[in-house]
């Protein structure tokens, strides 16, 4: 027997009704996790490049550097190194305006740090390309790191076909940066050339994106050179945390002092190689007309290179300020 009319109405009320809390409850609880857990949302290619920003914030062992100090470590103790770069970081983050902090000092060593044990030093270096260092050595008990904000942290190649201007990376790869730092100290760049130049062929577009099915190379869409300086030893640079090559990724070969200037988006190439620095995008249509050098091809370890006829020589020099690019 089918139930009253209104009864039924009263019925299908309290379903609509329930169905509504259930949807709704549904909508607050996204919007929730999204707010608290923004990474549970994002898709996994963007998750990668969470967590390679997350490890771009290091620095290194055993050095202290000096300088004026934008909030006292004394008052503020962090757990870790990283911690302590990140709130470095989190003062730069304010658009066109310059960095409140660009240098960080950290004390994480249990033994030698006693009382010092999680300061966290936030610093304003004057000279962000000539940090002041008090100390370093096996026993200094911090851990120190630059952050280079807008317009900071920039170095020249200049060479006969014009200015590489390079942005350094000192939070992904501190002991390259300071190799460059301690060669921008230097008098003469002992035999900073370029002598190896390869188009992107068929296999890149102009953007630097790899194209659908095509080689990999040759050639190799790079410009290759020499780092170092007159009087100033050269010792091997580490491998370091860093982000992935794409068009523009400066990166030592190897543990240096040989470097290339990649000019396509080599995915390819996984972590091989150490990124230090990227040029700036206006700039890269000179290294593009480095890679168009006339050349002779040469085969290494079974792979054909294009070596350029007249190796490109440049020098290094810091630009003091932004106003200098213009």
């Amino acid at each position: 027997m089918a139930p009253p009319r209104n009864e039924h109405d009263i019925t299908r009320c309290v379903y609509l009704f329930l169905l509504f809390v259930g949807v709704l409850t549904c909508c607050v609880s996204h919007i929730f996790l999204t707010i608290r857990f923004p990474r549970i949302t994002r898709e996994s290619g963007i998750l990668a490049q969470d967590r390679e920003v997350e490890e771009c914030c290091n620095g290194i062992k055993n050095l202290e550097l000096w300088g004026p100090a934008v909030n006292w470590g004394t008052d503020f103790k962090l757990n870790s190194s990283k911690e302590c770069c990140r709130a470095c970081k989190a003062m730069c983050d304010s658009g066109d305006s310059p960095c409140l902090c660009n240098s960080w000092v950290f004390c994480g060593d249990r033994e030698k740090c006693g009382l010092n044990l999680g300061e966290c030093w936030l610093k304003k270096q004057n000279n962000p390309l000539k940090p002041e260092i008090k100390d370093s050595g096996d026993e200094v008990m911090w851990t120190s790191g630059l952050i280079f904000g807008e317009g900071e942290g920039i170095i020249a190649l200049d060479s006969m076909y014009g200015n590489l201007h390079i942005k350094l990376f000192p939070d992904c790869a501190p002991h390259s940066v300071a190799y460059i730092l301690q060669m921008l100290e230097g008098s003469f760049c002992f035999d900073c050339r370029f002598y190896r130049g390869e188009g992107r062929g068929s296999s890149w577009d102009s953007e630097g994106n790899h194209i659908a099915d095509a080689p990999f190379g040759p050639p190799y869409a790079l410009i290759q050179g020499i780092l170092e300086t007159q009087g100033i030893p050269f010792k091997e640079i580490p491998k370091e945390a860093c982000p992935s090559i794409e068009r523009g990724s400066v990166a030592w070969i190897g543990s240096g002092p040989e470097f290339l200037i990649s000019l396509a988006n080599h995915d390819e190439w996984k972590e091989a190689y150490t990124v230090f620095g990227s040029v700036l995008p206006v700039d890269m249509k000179i290294a593009d007309r480095i890679a168009q050098h006339p050349s002779t091809i040469q085969t290494w370890r079974k792979t054909e290179v294009s070596i350029l006829e007249t190796p490109v020589s440049f020098s290094v020099r810091g630009i003091k300020k932004p106003k200098e690019l213009i």
